[in-house]
């Protein structure tokens, strides 16, 4: 992906506070820092997971080397950090190859954020799929919320183009909300399906409660950066926010497609 000279502004602080930890140390120690060669063993690397997998409290899906010597990505999703070769320090942030302009962290975040969304599984969402599916893409969606109201009345249109549309829950006023309450009724309800459509129409679902998945969706959004609803987790794993009309929204996963398919 393409940066703008902005992006590449945006970081300078972050390069200063890695010169800064540097020279931290040496006033410490009185020796600079230094990190491992770049030809870490197998257990080198089991040593780091398991203190990164320690002070994050969170498993550790891989940890590879990045394009900078001695500096690690650590995919912890649906989340990237960076980390030094002694696994002593983390950090976040975009790492930029100024010579190509290009983000190198953008493709790897997308993984990391379609990795999270997979390990859920479709089993914890509402699925509204065609007969013949081409494109799948995964909404953040608020029972009351205008624009997922009228993307779900058109269901229809982007399932004839061959959309196949999982929902996740997002109730954007927060857990015991309200609009919490309805998403709880309806991934509690007999039929899923029905009671979505219903609820999306402004009719009434019966309460229920149940074990449901809708806080643990909304903490996923929320990791994700999703900030409104809805939002679409594209096949690549970025995020369009907002509505798509069908017309429009097959167009964008039509070029996605494509543009994957040129480069693998």
């Amino acid at each position: 992906m393409r940066i703008f000279t902005t992006g590449f502004l945006a970081l300078i602080p972050l390069f200063f506070a890695m010169a800064g930890v540097a020279q931290a140390e040496q006033a410490k120690t009185g020796v600079a820092a230094t990190t491992k060669t770049g030809k870490e063993t197998a257990a080198d690397f089991a040593e780091i997971r398991s203190r990164v997998e320690k002070e994050l409290g969170e498993k550790v899906d891989s940890i590879t080397a990045s394009a900078i010597p001695g500096i690690y990505e650590v995919l912890v999703p649906p989340k990237l950090f960076y980390m030094s070769a002694d696994g002593r320090y983390l950090f976040t942030g975009d790492l930029i190859d100024l010579h190509e302009k290009v983000n190198l962290s953008s493709d790897k975040r997308s993984t990391a954020r379609m990795s999270a969304v997979d390990k859920l599984g479709e089993s914890e969402m509402i699925v509204f799929s065609p007969k013949e599916v081409k494109h799948t893409i995964t909404v953040f969606t608020d029972i009351d919320c205008g624009y997922c109201r009228k993307l779900h009345s058109e269901m229809a249109s982007y399932n004839k183009l061959g959309i196949k549309v999982r929902y996740m829950a997002y109730p954007r006023a927060g857990i015991g909300s309200e609009s919490y309450d309805k998403a709880v009724s309806v991934w509690c309800a007999d039929d899923k399906a029905k009671a979505m459509t219903a609820a999306k129409s402004g009719g009434k679902v019966a309460k229920k409660t149940c074990d449901n998945p809708v806080a643990k969706e909304f903490a996923l959004g929320q990791e994700l950066g999703v900030n409104g609803t809805p939002a679409l987790l594209l096949e690549n794993g970025q995020i369009y926010p907002g509505y798509a009309p069908a017309d429009k929204l097959i167009a964008v996963l039509d070029q996605i497609k494509s543009q994957t398919a040129a480069v693998q």
